[in-house]
């Protein structure tokens, strides 16, 4: 057995003590006042209510599967399958209970000691759901590669984690927005009250939305990807390398664990977060880098699959930055939705879908370029299992660090519930700078992030695909043959029909939560005054039975359609429905994700006093455009990620039955 195989599983548990060290000490900093205490417990409570209760549902979802997979493909594989989903679960789990701790303690640093210590708490919350992330992902791939040495059985592990990966985004996404879009337009819209007003009887419902989401949700999708790019790594890299290709892939993925704890202790305090975290993102990737290079000659003998590895580093990090133009209100395209909220909701709403649509072509650009440098570099166009091994380094080189990625991601909605808290609990107006300071950080950190998964998506899904042909015996596919066209045309609709579904069920949930948020107001005497509490739980059961409910049949639908198309049309027009799922999907995630991110910032640029400012014309359009793009970003633009990559995994765990 190698050392890089071995390595390996250590360097996973490695991560799981440091997050266990981060954790320790978040619990170490005070929580505050009393209602600070009951604010935040309020949020615990219906987080891990939700988890507890999409868990229960999935559970019938996974012992179905499991069943299904030993009989009809191996126990091995159901084995697996099992592993992958438990992993995933306590990759939220653990990642969402601590940013729960972390939020309060976050706005408690900012009142007590300042900016600095208010970073470092609100990141270091996010750190444990990178390290939690990174260190399971390695540790279950390690462990089950050491027992079988067979990669179509560790396959069962990445379905596992794209199964949970799916539900927990549409579920969560389900929740944060039916609660977003119902508090902003009864509370902002109707009401005129400021957002987190303690006031909203849907603002604890928010807070937990951005938990569940964007923290548990976000963290399992990454952590499919992870997984899921080491899985192609190793399946690719036996026909191009034997074992050496498999030994570089982990040993790429250790070197980005230990390249992250590293970073980790460069972001500290100072007047400037998103400097801060820009050190720790760097200092990462740097290190990655250097060993890559190192590595790459080393192991493999050449150093043509580190420059795959580099233009996987490049797609991610200029589709971050293509990804802040578009969002950020410092650019010209968030700013232009603003001026033409000035004329109303309609304009703004027509400005937002340009944006977003003109967003796509620099991505996908990119990404062709990364795919064929990928490509010619690792086999200088004479070796085909070489090169797609090369799209496969890509995919983990993007993600190798993945640890500060998903640290730098999670820290946005910890600090955006310490503003929320801050809010409620009517602290002074420095601390809620602070707050302000550090959300608005992690709004852009959040648009990078999911511009981040969407190219690392990309590059995953088409990985696994060539991992899929290699498996069923496609040396290509034939687009004259009827049966692929049939294929391609149903993959490419998936997508549209996926974010159809996801987003009515936004849609439906939003609409009973406004309805009670308006019966509130109207029932409870002295609510608008202060006087009396809103029922707060009422909301948050509204929004939990709405994502629980409608959560399923977009996770089936990935499931499914891929097997159905197998069985009945063979394995080459499954392969044409993955690529035509492949390239709408990442179209449509693009989209859907920078749309809604520059509707968000849009709005944000008004309240901070340009157009007239809060209360508004052009803010209350800007407020509509929000909503509208709420479940774009945060519901179904990420889910799609997680679609193209589960369908594919699904297809390549079942492949034999397709032959």
């Amino acid at each position: 057995m190698d050392n890089a195989i071995i390595i390996a599983p250590i360097v996973g548990v490695l991560a799981l003590f440091f997050a266990l060290y981060k954790a320790n000490s978040i619990n170490k900093v005070a929580p505050g006042t009393d209602r600070m205490k009951e604010i935040s417990s309020y949020i615990q409570e219906g987080a891990m209510a939700f988890l507890k209760r999409e868990y229960r549902s999935l559970a019938i979802f996974i012992v179905v599967l499991f069943i299904v997979l030993a009989i009809g493909i191996s126990p091995k594989t159901a084995l697996c399958f099992l592993l992958g989903a438990i992993f995933s679960i306590l990759a939220g789990y653990f990642g969402m209970r601590v940013a729960t701790k972390a939020n309060v303690r976050t706005a408690n640093a900012a009142k007590e000691e300042g900016m600095n210590k208010a970073l470092n708490v609100a990141f270091s919350g996010g750190a444990v759901m990178g390290m939690c992330v990174v260190g399971l992902g390695v540790l279950g791939v390690g462990l089950l590669y050491i027992i079988f040495e067979d990669p179509e059985i560790i396959t069962g592990f990445g379905l596992g984690a794209s199964s949970i990966a799916l539900f927990a985004r549409v579920g969560g996404g389900i929740y944060t927005k039916a609660a977003d879009v119902g508090a902003d337009l009864v509370g902002k819209v109707e009401a005129g009250i400021p957002e987190d007003d303690p006031r909203n009887p849907a603002v604890i419902a928010d807070n937990v939305g951005d938990n569940v989401g964007d923290v548990a949700g976000m963290g399992a999708d990454l952590f499919e990807s992870y997984v899921g790019a080491i899985i192609s790594a190793i399946t690719l890299g036996i026909a191009a390398y034997g074992d050496s290709g498999v030994n570089y892939a982990l040993a790429l993925a250790s070197v980005g664990i230990v390249a992250s704890i590293i970073g980790v202790f460069f972001v500290r305090g100072n007047k400037d977060p998103q400097k801060s975290l820009n050190t720790g993102t760097a200092v990462s990737s740097i290190i990655t880098i250097i060993f890559a290079f190192i590595l790459s000659n080393s192991m493999l003998g050449s150093y043509r699959p580190f420059v795959s590895i580099l233009s996987g580093l490049a797609v991610g990090i200029i589709i971050a930055k293509i990804t802040e133009y578009y969002t950020s209100a410092d650019y010209k395209p968030v700013k232009r939705i603003a001026d033409e909220s000035e004329t109303g909701a309609s304009t703004n709403i027509i400005g937002g879908l340009s944006v977003g649509m003109m967003s796509t072509g620099g991505p996908i650009i990119v990404i062709a370029i990364g795919i064929l440098v990928a490509f010619y570099a690792s086999n200088g166009a004479t070796n085909a299992a070489e090169g797609l091994y090369g799209i496969a380094l890509a995919a983990v080189g993007m993600l190798s660090t993945a640890g500060m990625t998903i640290a730098v991601d999670a820290y946005g909605p910890i600090a955006d519930n310490a503003g929320g808290i801050a809010e409620m609990c009517d602290l002074p107006e420095d601390v809620r700078k602070i707050t302000d300071k550090l959300d608005s950080v992690g709004n852009t950190t959040a648009a990078v992030g999911k511009g981040f998964a969407i190219g690392s998506a990309a590059l995953t899904a088409l990985a696994l695909f060539a991992s899929y042909t290699q498996a069923v015996g496609l040396s290509g596919i034939d687009l004259t043959s009827p049966k692929v066209i049939a294929g391609l045309f149903i993959g490419g609709m998936l997508p549209f029909i996926f974010s159809a579904i996801t987003m009515e069920a936004v849609g439906k949930a939003a609409f009973s939560m406004i309805e009670e948020v308006r019966r509130q107001f109207k029932t409870i005497p002295g609510i608008m005054e202060g006087k009396a509490t809103p029922e707060y739980g009422t909301c948050v059961d509204i929004s939990t039975k709405a994502a629980l409910k409608e959560m399923i049949v977009p996770g089936l639908l990935a499931v499914v359609v891929p097997i159905l198309v197998g069985v009945i049309l063979g394995p080459e027009a499954l392969g044409g429905l993955l690529a035509g799922a492949l390239v709408t999907g990442v179209l449509m995630a693009i989209f859907m994700a920078n749309a809604g991110g520059a509707w968000d910032n849009a709005k944000k640029y008004i309240e901070e006093g340009n157009h007239g400012g809060k209360g508004s014309p052009a803010h209350k359009a800007a407020v509509v455009g929000d909503t509208v793009g709420d479940p774009f970003k945060d519901t179904s633009g990420p889910s799609i990620n997680i679609l193209i990559k589960l369908m594919t995994i699904v297809s390549l765990v079942f492949a034999q039955l397709f032959i």
